[in-house]
Order: C-alpha cells, then structure tokens, then sequence
C-alpha cells in the first residue's frame, strides 16, 4: 500500500463533542479495535478501515493492552498503520490504551496494581512506538487494590508525560466516585469514563451519568450497538457466521432469546420510520444525550464503517419516537 495521505475535507462533516468539562472534543463517533484489528486479521483489510475513519473526521482512536487476538497484537498493528503513514497525523489523533484485564501470566499482570499499571504503559508503549498516549485508562476497578495506589498510578503517569490525560472503564457509581475523589486530591483529571452502555445495557442511566455530569467528566459509550444485537443481523434469527453462532465471545446464545429478537424488529420498524438503520438509529439514540461525547463503534469493513457514520445525519427524535422505544425496552 502506497504511503497514506489524509483526505483533506476529513473534519467537514464529523460532530465533534466537549469531554465534560475539559479542552478536548472527540468525534461522536470513535474507532474501537477490540476486535478486527489482531494478529488473526487482515493488515490491508483493517488498515482500510483505520485510513476511512481518519479520513472521515474520526480522530480518535481506542485500544487496550489485551485488544487481539493475540494479546498485544492490535496495538503492534496500530503502530504499523501509524508506521505507513498516519503516525504523520499524529497530533490530529486521540490515541488511548488501557489496562486492568488479564495480559500475562502470574501476579503482576492483571487487575489494578501500580506494577501492572506502569509496566503495562510502557509495553503499550513499545508495541505502537508513541512516545505518550492521550488516554490511559484503568480499564476495570480492582476489589483487592486499594483506589490510592490504582489512581496514584494514573497520577503518576500523567505526571511522567507518557498519558496526557486519564480515564476509568466499567466504574460504577460509587467506585468512580472513590476514583475521582483521589485523582482530584493529586489534581489530576478524570478526562472519561468509558462504560457499557446501549438500548439493551441502561445501568449507567439513574446514578453513573448524573455522577459524571456534575464531575465534568465526559462518556464514551462501548458496546452501543449491543455486540451486533442492534443491527439487522438478527431480524431473521441467529446466522451461523454471528457472533452468537459461537461458542466463545461476549455475546452468547442465549442472550438471543425470542423476546429480545421480538424488540430488535419492533426496533426496526421505529428505524425505518425515521430513514435509518437499526444500526444508526442505536447509536443516535446513545448521541441524544449530551452527557455522551462518543460512541466507541467496532467495524468490520470500510462499508460497515461508512454506515454506521451515517447515524450522525439525524441524532434528534421526537417525543412520539422516543415514548414508542421506551414501550419497546420496557
């Protein structure tokens, strides 16, 4: 592939949204590389999807310590798409990383311990050759840590410049709310939380999002689109190539019951009367709230890609629209 150059009307039609009470406005759509982008995939296939984001005004760009598989390997091959031409954007970009799930063997490599934390960094680090990442997140609380030592790590991150900001994953309520009294006592940040969150997965909803909102500190949403559940994949059923086909992953069988596919068409026909996707019309939802800076989209393909930005063409609904979803997720 030919040394890549940007489109240069790439920020012409992208949203971009205030992260709280901070400097920093993120597309409203981002790209997550939790899956699509391993060691198991396709280079010329996922750095298609990488040069459509960014040339589509997707400046942000999310990845984990463990994101495959194999472990480390999406963050290998995001620092070779950065090595053939998007590492020359590198001041347009928000790149994150995060750790706190399991990564190598033994005591030191999973949870939330300043060692786990730190070496992790830096392995991230090395593997996508960058000098600093902007987002460093604890990715999950750690029941055995105490929260001192899992945001004096954070603190001591930022103040190290390899994160300029820092961020929380699958907190809830009263556990960001420890973590953020502590990154507050050192002066520190909490730029986001990134939570689960979409029709199907409303916790964040009665404590998490007004705890956030009064804190300054932005959402970005993973997991929107259900794991596929809020597409057209399952209008029909189970196809034997989903993600539900299989037997590992994080959307299983019988998550897909007959009365969930019920609300997924039931769903679809709210979508098509607004002229969209089931697709785009999950992630407007999400968007609909300003609480929501982003939502964090996996993509298979360019084509997959391209339609879920089209959500971003009608993110306001009608208080008719909006009292039919409810009857349909009650």
């Amino acid at each position: 592939m030919d040394f890549y150059k940007a489109n240069e009307k790439r920020y012409d039609d992208m949203i971009y949204r205030r992260c709280g009470r901070s400097g920093i406005r993120l597309p409203a759509i981002s790209l997550g590389l939790w899956h699509n982008f391993g060691s198991v995939d396709v280079f010329n296939h996922f750095i298609q999807i990488a040069h459509t984001a960014f040339d589509n005004g997707i400046t942000h760009f999310d990845l984990a310590n463990n994101y495959g598989p194999v472990y480390g390997s999406a963050e290998e091959n995001f620092g070779r798409i950065l090595k053939k031409g998007l590492g020359h954007y590198r001041d347009e970009l928000i790149i994150s990383s995060k750790a706190g799930y399991d990564m190598w063997q033994g005591p030191y490599g999973n949870w939330g311990s300043r060692k786990y934390l730190m070496a992790s960094l830096d392995q991230s680090l090395k593997r996508m050759g960058l000098e600093y990442v902007d987002i460093f997140y604890s990715h999950r609380p750690d029941p055995r840590t105490p929260i001192e030592e899992t945001m004096g790590a954070l603190v001591d991150i930022v103040r190290q410049g390899k994160a300029l900001y820092v961020g929380i994953s699958n907190y809830d309520d009263v556990q960001a709310r420890a973590a953020l009294a502590v990154l507050k006592e050192h002066k520190v940040k909490c730029l986001i939380h990134q939570p689960k969150y979409s029709m199907f997965e409303r916790w964040v909803e009665p404590k998490l999002l007004p705890l956030l909102e009064e804190e300054g500190v932005g959402v970005i949403a993973f997991s929107p689109l259900a794991q596929g559940l809020l597409t057209n994949r399952y209008l029909q059923g189970i196809p034997e190539d989903s993600r539900a086909a299989k037997s590992t992953g994080f959307l299983q069988l019988n998550q897909v019951t007959e009365e969930v596919i019920a609300k997924v068409r039931r769903l679809n026909e709210v979508a098509i009367g607004r002229e969209q996707t089931l697709a785009e019309m999950a992630l407007a939802w999400l968007l609909k709230d300003d609480r929501v800076t982003s939502v964090l989209i996996g993509a298979s393909s360019v084509a997959q890609l391209e339609d879920n930005l089209k959500a971003l063409k009608n993110l306001s609904f009608s208080e008719e629209e909006l009292n039919t979803i409810e009857g349909i997720l009650a």
